[in-house]
């Protein structure tokens, strides 16, 4: 008897609702493409974060993205916290000395600026949202939660299939497309400002040029150094910048489905054993 592994059995899910749903139909997101769904480390009830995966996409955020970019949720300790990218507490030191942020005010009532500490957050690379439009054109949003939250919606009946695939991972597959997408060639006969990428989904053209380029940063492990691998490596980090307790959440999960199929047989025998004797 052939078995399907749960890699196959998803695929077939997937292919089967494809089929039966109507094109343009599985992500409500405007008119957008959906996002390519990708195979990562952390998907499934069982999965956990690479952690050098997350290093190098820290990597990725500090030398390019936090130029734009801020990370406002997260403290430096985070970054050698079980479940993370596990810097050693030098390392996270280090990150932390390149850093200034504003602390006070002093003895004289004065605000002052010293250099960051590991209980200190990421400061911003703007004072405030003003200073950034007025800079970039168009406000960069916080990385901190944006994995969640461009999150797209899935429609029915893909939020319904989720249920048996646990396919959770939306958020990094729309950013991973989104860096992925931008298509410099198109041209907009409209004449409409910004940068073609399909993906989008609050349009077909973003205020954001394409971010990555092949040999922008150089992986110390050997990784390709590849858009692609950035991409992929950097939308790792803000899945666990939005969800930094996942592991934790998971194995929690899976402790209590256990005790309670431990609890539902025990409960079973015990009540087969008290009315064994009963004449029904």
């Amino acid at each position: 008897m052939a078995f399907f592994s749960s890699r196959s059995l998803k695929s077939l899910v997937i292919a089967a609702a494809v089929a039966l749903v109507p094109a343009g139909s599985a992500f409500a997101a405007g008119d957008s493409k959906p996002p390519r769904m990708q195979d990562w480390s952390f998907a499934g009830v069982f999965g956990t974060y690479d952690r050098a995966q997350l290093q190098r996409g820290y990597q990725v955020f500090a030398e390019n993205c936090s130029a734009c970019h801020a990370l406002s949720r997260i403290a430096f300790r985070n970054l050698m916290e079980p479940g993370g990218p596990e810097f050693s507490e030098a390392e996270v030191r280090a990150i932390a000395a390149n850093y200034f942020v504003m602390d006070g005010p002093d003895s004289f009532g004065d605000m002052f600026e010293r250099e960051a500490r590991l209980s200190d957050r990421f400061p911003p690379p703007f004072p405030n949202q003003e200073a950034a439009v007025a800079a970039m054109g168009a406000y960069p949003p916080d990385f901190s939660l944006l994995a969640k939250a461009r999150a797209p919606t899935r429609g029915f009946p893909g939020f319904v299939i989720d249920i048996f695939t646990q396919y959770q991972e939306n958020g990094p597959d729309y950013i991973y497309s989104l860096l992925t997408g931008y298509d410099e060639e198109h041209v907009n006969p409209e004449g409409e400002l910004g940068h073609y990428n399909p993906y989008f989904m609050a349009g077909e053209y973003i205020a954001m040029a394409p971010p990555l380029f092949d040999g922008m940063h150089v992986y110390q492990d050997g990784s390709p150094e590849t858009i692609d691998q950035y991409a992929r490596d950097v939308s790792a980090f803000m899945m666990w910048a939005a969800e930094p307790h996942l592991e934790q959440r998971k194995e929690m999960g899976f402790r209590v489905m256990a005790f309670l199929l431990i609890f539902g047989g025990l409960v079973y025998m015990t009540k087969r054993r008290v009315w064994s004797a009963v004449d029904h």
